[in-house]
């Protein structure tokens, strides 16, 4: 079963990066098979005051079971991210990260590995995983199921 996921990335840095991940389902006979539905329009996001993009990302998370932590070098430093960690931890949300950095951007650059961010806030038992050396591409509806049922057996 497809699971909702919200993706979670630092759009100005990492936005190139985050696009192929988040568009591995293309290519997959649809995106049931590719074993998660994207619930973010990160196209139509605009930079508007704290509490309305507070809002903005709350109402992304609506419906959504899974979130999928896009780990890039300034990922870690990240308010916005940071809040969307929280909040998918207190809805139930499954948790999970995954490093981008050996992915190619625009100008066909890798960069540096981040920081966890589920270690900078303190959570424990949180899965990561590397898009490039763990196989995201294939692995990725594997690792949202997972993450969901993480979730399912956590105390609430």
């Amino acid at each position: 079963m497809a699971r909702r996921v919200f993706f979670s990335f630092h759009y100005e840095r990492d936005v190139w990066r985050a696009g192929e991940v988040r568009n591995s389902w293309i290519t997959k006979p649809d995106r049931e098979a590719a074993g998660f539905w994207d619930a973010a329009s990160w196209e139509e996001e605009k930079k508007k005051g704290e509490e309305a993009i507070k809002h903005w990302i709350n109402e992304q998370l609506e419906g959504t079971s899974v979130t999928v932590v896009l780990i890039g070098l300034e990922t870690s430093e990240r308010k916005y991210i940071q809040y969307e960690i929280n909040q998918s931890w207190y809805r139930g949300n499954g948790l999970i990260g995954i490093y981008i950095h050996n992915l190619k951007d625009q100008s066909r650059k890798t960069d540096i590995k981040g920081e966890d961010p589920f270690v900078k806030l303190r959570y424990k038992g949180i899965k990561t995983y590397d898009w490039v050396n763990d196989n995201g591409y294939e692995n990725l509806g594997d690792w949202v199921e997972s993450a969901y049922q993480r979730a399912q057996n956590r105390e609430k």
